[in-house]
Order: C-alpha cells, then structure tokens, then sequence
C-alpha cells in the first residue's frame, strides 16, 4: 500500500482512538471516581496533620517512657534523640510524611520494631472483623426490615421496632460483655478471648471471631433495620408507583423487593458510607476486650506509650478506609441509578 493510500486508514484510526479516549474522558463516573480519589488527598493529609498535633498536645514524654522512670537525664536525651524527638514538632511531620511517601512508616518507640511490619500484622484481623461484621448486618437487617414494613402496625413490625429500640440503647462494649457471660461463660460454647489465623484452619478462626463480630453487627443491623423498616412503609404508602404496580396486580413480596427496596436502597447507602468510620473506629475496644490483635489493640497501645509512629499510621489507614468505603458508595450510586449525572453535579 502507497503511502498517499496509507495516510487516510492512519487518521482515520486516529480519530477512533480519540473518540474512544474523549468518550471515556468525558464518563461522569470516571470523572467523580477522578474527583474523590483527588478530593482525598488533601483530606488524609489534613487529618494526618490534625493527628500530628493532638499527640504533640498529649502530657508526658516518650523518650521518658522508652528509656524508663529511673533513667537519667543524659539517658533519656540520649533516647531522645534517637527517636528525633530533638528535632522541631515540623521537621518531625515532614520526616514522617516523608518517609510514608516512600513506603516507610518509621519505628516503633516501644519495641524498635518496623511499623510496617506491625501494621502488616494487624491489619488482616481488623480487616477481617470489619467485613465479617458489615456483611452480617446488612444480612440480619434486610429480611427484618421487609418482614416489619410488610404489614405496618402487625405483631412482627411491633417486635422488630421493641428489640431494635433496645438493642441500640445498649453500647457494643456492653455488647460484647453480655455476649461472653451468656456464650462463652454460660454456655461455653465459643472462646471468650484470642484470635486464631484462617491458616490454622478456618472453623477455628470462625469461632473466635464470631462474639466480636456479632458485638459489632448487632447495634447496625438493628440500625439499618429500623432506618429501612421507615423508608419502605414511606416508599408503600406515599409513592404512585407502588399503586401502579398493585393495580397492575404484583404480589406484595414483589413490590417490597422489586419497587420499594430498590429506592429505598440510596438511603441505606448512604448511612452505610456515614458509619464504615465508626465500625473501624468501634474495634478500638472490641478488640481490647476480646484481645484480638488488630489494629485496633495495636492502636490503644500506642496511645498508651506515646508510640507517634504506630498511632499516626493506624489513624491514617483508618481515615482511608473511610474515605473508600465512601467513594464505593457513590460509585454503586451511579450503576443503580444511571440518570444520576454527577458529571454535571
């Protein structure tokens, strides 16, 4: 082929490409996917920032707490500036953000050990817990909710409300206490404390998760249970297109499933999203007391002995889970409903 007859089939190409790359450009899901992941960078270095400064603002010393009460002065400056604690409150949050940027998390002041090793560690328990306990409320929350909002007012939507109303009253930790008093010290059916890895066979690891697990997912699935309970019941006696469907003669298993739960699944999207941050924040003290080592434990401890290092960086991976699970959320926004323009928006 002769390079005059070649010229045409190149920039003909072109133009596919550049159609194809403008079409893509311009997706308003790609452009809020864009939008947030540039909107959380600022943010999680705010909050590493504001992390930074209350430590700083915390009494006591860590060089003290390193080298021991009885230690003397030229001991504890002598750890001091081994841990660069001789240096300015700056130059220390620009050392660390610094070293985070390249994938170095500093060390531990309590055990010398690397913190991303410790977080490597601890992160798959929490990890573990966090899922397990999402997916379980979620599980428990749907098929009460539709069994309440079918029949307003009956026997079923006046149990789920009571239980639902006093089980919110009650804080996790109490949770998790009734829970090993009733199945672990009363029936003895599952381990009070410890955590024991999937590799070391998964029955195990699901019996000594199963009480922090539950203390986590019972305050949100009676939530999530009563907040979608009120949106269907508005959603089956206030929506025209719920009379459109029973006129057309569908069951009303049909129409709670199929119409009413389908809008009113953006309101439990979005308090999914609002509360990812206090289920990761809440096994702080699930962890504590079921003695689990997550990041959760690992972070407490290192409030405990001004450990900087470890409770920035559990801080900071707990604020980009947030900031995740908030932006999985207003991508699953955009595919069950495609006339959302976020592009625009």
């Amino acid at each position: 082929m002769s390079q005059t007859a070649a010229a045409p089939a190149r920039a003909a190409r072109s133009r596919k490409t550049s159609s194809f790359l403008g079409r893509a450009g311009g997706s308003p899901l790609l452009r809020l996917i864009l939008r947030r992941v540039l909107l959380a960078v600022p943010l999680l270095l705010a909050v590493s920032v504001l992390v930074f400064i209350l430590l700083e603002a915390m009494p006591g010393d860590p060089a003290r707490n390193q080298a021991g009460m009885d230690a003397s002065e030229e001991q504890v400056q002598a750890v001091r500036e081994r841990m660069g604690l001789d240096r300015s409150a700056p130059e220390r949050y620009l050392s660390w953000l610094a070293g985070f940027l390249r994938g170095d998390l500093g060390v531990s002041a309590v055990n010398g050990r690397s913190v991303s090793e410790l977080l490597a560690e601890r992160l798959p328990v929490t990890l573990e817990l966090v899922g397990l306990a999402f997916v379980l409320s979620i599980v428990l929350a749907l098929p009460v909710a539709l069994l309440a909002a079918r029949r307003p007012g009956g026997l079923m939507d006046r149990i789920v409300m009571v239980c639902s109303m006093t089980l919110l009253a009650v804080p996790n930790f109490v949770m998790a206490l009734l829970l090993v008093l009733v199945f672990a010290v009363t029936l003895r059916m599952l381990p009070a404390i410890g955590y024991v890895a999937v590799q070391d066979g998964l029955v195990d690891n699901l019996r000594s998760v199963i009480l922090p697990v539950l203390a986590l997912a019972i305050p949100m699935a009676c939530f999530y249970a009563r907040f979608l309970r009120g949106d269907l019941v508005e959603q089956l006696y206030g929506a025209g297109y719920i009379d459109t469907a029973r006129a057309k003669g569908a069951g009303m298993w049909r129409i709670l499933w199929l119409h009413a739960f389908r809008n009113s699944s953006f309101g439990l999207l979005t308090l999914v999203g609002l509360n990812i941050g206090g289920l990761v924040g809440g096994t702080v003290i699930i962890e504590q007391i079921f003695a689990m080592p997550g990041m959760g434990m690992l972070m407490l401890q290192g409030v405990m002995s001004l450990d900087i290092a470890v409770v920035q960086s559990c801080v900071f991976i707990f604020a980009a889970v947030a900031i995740f699970a908030n932006l999985i959320v207003d991508v699953m926004y955009a595919v069950l409903d495609p006339r959302i323009r976020y592009g625009s928006h």
